[in-house]
């Protein structure tokens, strides 16, 4: 009988379905996270969200929004002026002075590949100058709600351009509504014409290459002050989500972060499906109850 007692018990163990088992919530390397859902703005994992905390190039979102909302000429020549090139931290740009490109294609660079220069330029022929960009950019910050966003410049060099993971969330929620905005933060290469020359820029985001991300709005941002930062709208498990990840050490932890983040949430989409489907249940039924069961860090 003990026997027979064990093997039954043996069979119950092995036989219990593998979807029982809740996902655990992925231990993050950045030291500010947030994912939340598009649509219904619900958080599905927050760690530091309220932290203040430098922002690097992902400030050039708003510098092109802003710009955008000034319905400037985007066929209009720029150009790279003495007044663009870094003399804070002495950053490293392909657009030598005395470039000119068009608004639009400088628009490109500094969301695709992240080019201070030309997100400079930006602010610089913004109507009324650098200045009145920020003004007009710390303005839209307000409406937006962010209220614990500020900005200094157009380009991110400045340490004091600063936000919280909640208010990047909502930055990126307004960038995802311009058409051009999605389109070229999630272009992998663009090719700009130089004199005779012609350039060929990547993009900063390795992940926009991948088969396997649909990514919609995409943004990295780099200086000492911030770490690595990342900012996306992606499709996942079937939702439409933003993934906010800042001051991340190490040169490959913020993609890291994201894929443990995707794989989080395709197990629990996963086990929402296989748990549904045995009780009758359409697939999403439960998705939200295995997230919630999941403390939040932070």
């Amino acid at each position: 009988m003990r026997f027979v007692a064990i093997s039954l018990l043996a069979l119950t163990v092995v036989s219990t379905p593998a979807f029982a088992r809740e996902p655990r919530q992925p231990s993050l390397k950045s030291q500010a996270a947030l994912v939340i859902d598009q649509e219904s703005g619900e958080i599905l994992l927050g760690k530091n969200m309220e932290s203040t905390l430098p922002i690097a190039s992902l400030t050039k979102l708003m510098t092109a929004i802003v710009t955008l909302d000034a319905e400037l000429d985007p066929d209009e020549p720029v150009t790279i002026t003495k007044a663009d090139v870094d003399r804070l931290r002495g950053s490293h740009s392909r657009l030598q002075v005395g470039t000119t490109l068009t608004r639009d294609e400088l628009l490109h660079l500094a969301l695709m590949a992240s080019e201070n220069r030309a997100a400079s330029a930006l602010a610089s022929s913004y109507p009324g100058g650098k200045d009145s960009c920020v003004l007009a950019m710390n303005l839209k910050a307000q409406l937006l709600g962010m209220t614990g966003t500020r900005f200094e410049d157009g380009t991110g060099l400045s340490g004091r351009n600063v936000s919280t993971a909640q208010d990047l969330a909502k930055l990126v929620q307004a960038a995802h509504a311009y058409p051009k905005i999605r389109d070229y933060t999630t272009s992998t290469s663009h090719q700009v014409k130089v004199g005779r020359r012609v350039m060929r820029f990547g993009n900063t985001n390795n992940l926009t290459r991948s088969s396997r991300w649909e990514i919609g709005v995409s943004k990295t941002g780099y200086i000492a002050e911030a770490g690595r930062c990342l900012v996306m709208q992606v499709t996942l498990a079937g939702r439409s989500v933003i993934i906010v990840l800042l001051d991340s050490w190490g040169k490959y932890t913020r993609v890291g972060d994201a894929t443990r983040i995707r794989q989080w949430l395709e197990f629990a989409s996963g086990r929402s499906a296989a748990r549904a489907t045995s009780a009758g249940l359409p697939p999403q039924g439960d998705f939200a109850a295995i997230l919630a069961r999941n403390d939040l860090p932070g």
